[in-house]
């Protein structure tokens, strides 16, 4: 079973990136954090008007994906995400996020709990914070800034494990020595987000880059985290696997889940179905254009050869998935699409059943 529907589409705006931020479900209720700008054909990889801001759009379906309601996404205090997509900036809307070691209790065992990362950039000085939401993202929190662990930038997208009420594990991404993207790396809270203890490095020396992890736990000690690797040029970018059998204290190279991800690469999003199984989600920018899942049956060793779940892309700018389970055991894929390389880059999912 596999259909296809719209999230987003305007013929005169650019919608994209839903891996840089979050997706939920609460059985069949689904929250999806997007940004919204405008075209530009002459944007370069991203055929976006880099001179306007984008702004943080929130879409909500009620019906496990089928149908959506989209609205400018309620964050507090004037500080959006979208506004500083793929750029690096130090300036942030409003009085900026509440300082770490500032932040209220945060309970995240709340059935209606969800977490959300955001940040100023990619490379040296950027800046990352975190919202919360305890009423499945009617309201969020003011940001709380993300400690810097002693690193030239902080570039955070969404990646918590949860573990108990006040403990959490947030995957991030650090810039490497020379202050270039990026490195990944494990930090714990115990106090419900005041404070963050470093763990330790994925792989601390990749030879590109290492950025933007998918994680997921196994049992009480082994984790799993899918990772967007790059090699030293921008054509060589694939996906690989680390795992930790010691609740995050190290990490061993598993596999290769995806040996290719195409020109300047695509992010992961991985699942663990009730079944055991994992489902690794990706966009291809290598032609046949379009969004594509591998599955694995032990545990990350190895992988199925790629299922489409949507193909017919126009081109490269397009993926960025991130993927939720239904109440039906089905899986929900959202991600950012074209059909032709002139026409919007919109943001669509598909429902599908492995």
């Amino acid at each position: 079973m596999e259909n296809h529907s719209i999230v987003f589409r305007d013929p005169a705006r650019y919608a994209g990136w839903p891996a840089n931020y979050g997706m939920w479900a609460w059985d069949d209720e689904i929250v999806l954090i997007f940004t919204l700008g405008w075209p530009d054909p002459g944007g370069g990889f991203h055929a976006r008007d880099k001179s306007r801001p984008f702004v943080t759009m929130q879409a909500r379906s009620q019906d496990g994906g089928e149908t959506w309601s989209v609205d400018e996404a309620p964050l507090v205090s004037g500080v959006g995400l979208g506004t500083h997509e793929h750029e690096d900036h130090d300036a942030i809307a409003g009085p900026g996020p509440i300082a770490f070691g500032e932040s209220s209790d945060i309970d995240f065992l709340h059935p209606d709990f969800a977490a959300m990362c955001g940040r100023t950039g990619l490379r040296t000085g950027a800046r990352s914070w975190f919202y919360a939401t305890s009423d499945r993202c009617r309201t969020w929190t003011r940001p709380f800034e993300i400690p810097m662990f002693a690193q030239r930038g902080i570039a955070a997208r969404t990646d918590w494990l949860i573990e108990d009420q006040k403990t959490a594990l947030l995957m991030l991404t650090a810039t490497k020595p020379n202050g270039e993207e990026g490195r990944v790396f494990a930090t714990r809270t115990t106090d419900g987000g005041r404070s963050f203890e470093f763990l330790s490095w994925v792989n601390e020396s990749p030879p590109g880059f290492d950025i933007m992890p998918s994680s997921l736990r196994l049992n009480d000690r082994a984790i799993l985290t899918a990772i967007r690797s790059r090699g030293l040029t921008r054509s060589d970018n694939w996906i690989d696997l680390y795992r930790s059998d010691d609740n995050a204290k190290t990490w061993h190279f598993v596999s290769k889940p995806v040996a290719d991800t195409g020109y300047g690469g695509n992010p992961p999003s991985m699942l663990l179905l009730n079944d055991g199984r994992l489902v690794l989600t990706y966009g291809s920018r290598r032609e046949p254009f379009g969004i594509y899942a591998v599955v694995s049956d032990d545990s990350g060793s190895t992988w199925s050869n790629p299922v489409t779940v949507r193909g017919g892309a126009g081109n490269h700018d397009i993926g960025y998935p991130k993927s939720v389970v239904r109440a039906d055991g089905s899986i929900v894929i959202a991600y950012y699409f074209n059909e032709d390389p002139a026409g919007e880059r919109y943001v669509g999912t598909s429902v599908i059943r492995f």
